[in-house]
């Protein structure tokens, strides 16, 4: 069964994008990594958030890797998460409107290789959906102060990550850990795990 793998650039204090969904910020470290190059050709699907498919910053914008998924290194099924699909269809584009329904069809188009999931909010709903297995973080050297983080979580929660890979290319340090767990968890409502979000931030945007 194919995992599902969130993976991220991330600046030192824990920003996936500055504000307002900023990514102008990524641009001066897309240099080589030898380890994200070992993955693409594993990933068999792509599970995105609507609002980084309805037009989240690009940083390749400018090149020819501009609107491509790791800016025109992988070619597959792409998924999107979205409350509001559009009127008409999107070539080569799947829309999902519900997270166990995004799951199940992304683990089936990928085989027996990764779905490569998108979106801060849309990996922390495949996590509390009991389907997040591994996460990738490539860590730039850069602080950012404010914007979008890897993980948030309202009213906290305890999640144990078990460290599978470290490496350290020249423009950033990579980590990659397996999801063993959830210890104590601060008690919070219960998740609604559909594309009506939870009341705090909806699953589908990011």
């Amino acid at each position: 069964m194919a995992k599902l793998l969130y993976s991220a650039t991330m600046s030192l204090d824990g920003f996936i994008a500055g504000p307002g969904g900023d990514m102008s910020w990524l641009t001066p470290y897309l240099g080589p990594n030898p380890l994200i190059d070992r993955l693409i050709p594993r990933v068999g699907a792509i599970l995105v958030g609507g609002r980084t498919f309805r037009g989240g910053d690009d940083p390749h914008a400018g090149t020819e890797g501009e609107g491509k998924v790791f800016g025109g290194g992988w070619d597959g099924p792409q998924f999107v998460l979205t409350r509001k699909p559009p009127a008409d269809p999107v070539p080569g584009i799947t829309f999902v409107t519900d997270v166990d329904e995004a799951v199940a069809a992304t683990r089936a188009a990928a085989g027996d290789g990764y779905v490569n999931v998108i979106g801060a909010a849309t990996a922390r709903s495949c996590l509390d959906a009991g389907a997040l297995d591994e996460i990738l973080v490539c860590i730039a050297p850069v602080l950012l102060g404010d914007g979008v983080r890897l993980f948030d979580h309202p009213g906290g929660t305890h999640v144990r990550l078990e460290r599978i890979e470290v490496d350290t290319p020249p423009m950033a340090t990579d980590v990659w850990f397996r999801v063993a767990g959830r210890g104590v968890s601060i008690r919070r409502p219960a998740v609604r795990r559909t594309a009506e979000g939870d009341g705090r931030e909806d699953p589908c945007a990011s």
